[in-house]
């Protein structure tokens, strides 16, 4: 059985935000909602600031779970330096400023868990940013698994497009969607798992 854990969430205003939000705060965890429009607590993940006045305002917690990173999305001829800074800020350097500072906050074997995707090793047309910002955080995931103190674990969950963001289908010709119930274990082998440096594939 899963002891109850305090819980951040950042990006629990999204699809996958909103469907791990309920699904622990179901089982009895206690559920910190974050994202740039929540209503429990508000954070621009691009700015260091807001994510020092996140976890000023949160405390002490168990786990932080990140299913947010904003990416440029769009031809390759549309990506230069500015457009490309999307993934660069958003998607690798907020999650990984989750981490530096929140390192500070999270309480002895605690764990973080981060999102990244396919796209890392698949790359599909007019994604090239994102690839290179999940390349990038799943590197970060490894190197900072060896060196992060206090039992504190810190893992990776990568799925392809899933099954209730069928927008995005059309993205991702021949690829079998991530189905939310694979996306919950995927997760929950992170959260409660003994596992670090990894990157799930659910």
């Amino acid at each position: 059985m899963n002891t109850k854990q305090k819980i951040v969430i950042v990006g629990a205003t999204g699809t996958m935000g909103q469907f791990l939000a309920n699904l622990l705060e179901k089982e009895n965890h206690e559920v910190i909602r974050v994202s740039r429009n929540s209503e429990d607590v508000k954070v621009d993940t691009s700015s260091i600031q807001s994510i020092q006045e996140m976890f000023e305002k949160i405390g002490p917690f168990d786990a932080l779970i990140s299913t947010a990173g904003p990416t440029f999305v769009g031809p390759w001829k549309n990506l230069n330096d500015q457009t490309f800074r999307a993934g660069v800020e958003g998607k690798m350097m907020g999650q990984i400023n989750l981490v530096l500072i929140g390192q500070h906050y999270i309480n002895p074997k605690g764990s973080f868990t981060l999102i990244t995707g396919a796209l890392t090793h698949e790359p599909q047309i007019n994604f090239a940013n994102a690839s290179a910002a999940n390349g990038a955080v799943e590197g970060f995931v490894r190197a900072a698994a060896i060196e992060l103190q206090n039992g504190i674990r810190i893992n990776a969950v990568s799925p392809t497009v899933i099954e209730d963001s069928p927008q995005y289908f059309p993205y991702f010709p021949g690829e079998i969607p991530t189905t939310m119930r694979q996306l919950e274990f995927g997760f929950k082998k992170s959260l409660f798992g003994a596992i670090t440096g990894q990157i799930i594939q659910p």
